[in-house]
């Protein structure tokens, strides 16, 4: 049975709970992640613990209650605690200026709900799975490599003495 660490989680951030089901269910289909869903970028933030490695956060999530944080204003605080959380914004506006605030505050991609936005979400998954995959070849390439320099050091170093002692009693 996996641990909680080591489950793959992906939350979706809506106040609208309908788009959060679909949203879900389409997903769900598709990718291998534990999907949870939350009403408030609040209560998501709560369970930032869980370290998900996808929020699909939604822009307007005040729209229900004014005194909750709308969209951008949690995307900064999501990025401050956890700044390697790529985070989907997803928004019903198509407007340039929504999608470039979004981004400059580190949103890794913009999608507009409608017909195509959970096609449009799933080319984006695939993309950060495969920006995940590379990330991590490339991680073990850096170790595989710090022990080869590692163990190259330690010939030299051996070779080195083996020269000075022979050298020495010639």
């Amino acid at each position: 049975m996996a641990t909680e660490q080591s489950k793959r989680y992906i939350f979706l951030v809506d106040d609208e709970p309908i788009q959060n089901e679909m949203l879900k269910d389409y997903i769900s289909e598709r990718f291998l992640y534990q999907i949870k869903t939350y009403e408030s970028g609040e209560s998501a933030i709560q369970d930032l613990s869980l370290d998900p490695e996808i929020i699909v956060l939604d822009f307007h999530l005040n729209s229900h209650l004014p005194e909750a944080k709308n969209g951008v204003e949690v995307l900064k605080e999501i990025k401050a605690l956890r700044p390697q959380i790529q985070v989907i914004m997803l928004s019903g506006q198509d407007k340039l200026e929504v999608a470039i605030e979004s981004m400059k505050h580190g949103a890794y991609d913009y999608v507009i709900k409608g017909e195509t936005a959970f096609s449009r979400m799933e080319n984006i998954l695939n993309n950060i799975n495969e920006l995940s995959s590379i990330k991590a070849a490339n991680n073990n390439y850096k170790k595989v490599n710090s022990m080869l320099y590692f163990a190259l050091g330690v010939m030299l170093m051996i070779s080195a003495v083996l020269l000075y002692v022979f050298r020495r009693y010639q």
